[in-house]
């Protein structure tokens, strides 16, 4: 009886060695081949904060899976496997180690939403263009340094966020984009308002605080659907007439900037329900002006 527990501890000391050895892949081990051994048609993986710096070979086998959630692991490298997932519809690797995009990504053409957020990519993959079903494109707090002119191809694209990271230009052809509703550039090395944006029909929201603007182009005021526009920390001495235009506007973010007035016609900015421009260089009787000219907007200055 000694000598039987004696080999069971030995061989339970042995197992659990070997599971320290590589803990990350005993864990997503079990995930994989429970999801394998339960329900072989699961649709749905979450592997988040696994502490993962690979992915189980037999991941490709979940063919029916339409979410894999890969968030805030150790991933240096794109597993292979999850490009034979041809019914993904959301993959998630925010909070990851990967520097690059390859080109199997243009092989998930059912994906709607890709967030690559929080990695170490360097530039933008023009695969992204391939994905000609996605809405969601996540690819903040990266390394970019330019946008690849393939996202034009992203016809129903909605929502693209690339705030934190060093772009200063995006393609002309972005203008192409119809649907996009949210453009968030935030934290970037922007110098210039471009035209490109002011083009574009559907956009609901546009963050660009934090950037390096001087100036807004009189081409504002055909942003006829805008409802939120954040300008926060800039570098602005004076706005347009024709943003008064904006008639669908109802959050403006001007602080931190160097204004000491406000168009004359502010007004005519009827939908406006928010106005903040903190840390500005109005003056007091300025600073009443604007509230005369917006009783029913919350103005914080």
């Amino acid at each position: 009886m000694r000598t039987y527990i004696l080999l069971w501890f030995a061989c339970t000391m042995s197992v659990l060695r070997a599971q320290n050895a590589d803990p990350t892949k005993a864990l997503v081990y079990d995930e994989v081949q429970k999801a394998l051994a339960e329900d072989p048609g699961a649709t749905q993986l979450n592997l988040r904060d696994q502490a993962l710096f690979h992915v189980d070979d037999d991941l490709d086998k979940l063919t029916d899976l339409r979410f894999l959630n890969l968030m805030r692991n150790n991933l240096e490298e794109w597993d292979e496997d999850i490009f034979e997932l041809k019914k993904l519809e959301v993959l998630n690797l925010r909070s990851n180690k990967l520097r690059e995009v390859p080109t199997g990504l243009g092989s998930l053409n059912r994906l709607v939403r890709l967030d690559l957020a929080k990695n170490e990519i360097r530039s933008f993959p023009g695969e992204i263009g391939k994905l000609r079903a996605l809405r969601y494109l996540h690819m903040s707090l990266n390394y970019l340094t330019q946008v690849s002119e393939e996202v034009s191809k992203c016809k129903k694209l909605e929502v693209l966020e690339l705030q934190n990271n060093q772009l200063s230009h995006l393609p002309a052809s972005m203008r192409e984009l119809r649907k996009l509703k949210k453009l968030n550039l935030g934290h970037n090395q922007f110098h210039t308002f471009e035209e490109t944006w002011t083009q574009m029909k559907g956009l609901e929201e546009l963050n660009l605080e934090f950037n390096y603007l001087r100036k807004l182009p009189p081409g504002i005021g055909r942003m006829k659907t805008l409802k939120t526009l954040i300008l926060t920390h800039n570098r602005l001495d004076s706005l347009p007439e024709a943003i008064t235009e904006l008639k669908e506007l109802e959050l403006l973010i001007l602080s931190g900037n160097a204004l000491q007035t406000l168009p004359e016609d502010l007004a005519r900015m009827t939908g406006l329900k928010t106005l903040i421009a903190l840390e500005n260089n109005f003056s007091e009787e300025e600073k009443q002006r604007i509230k005369a000219a917006l009783p029913r907007c919350k103005v914080y200055l």
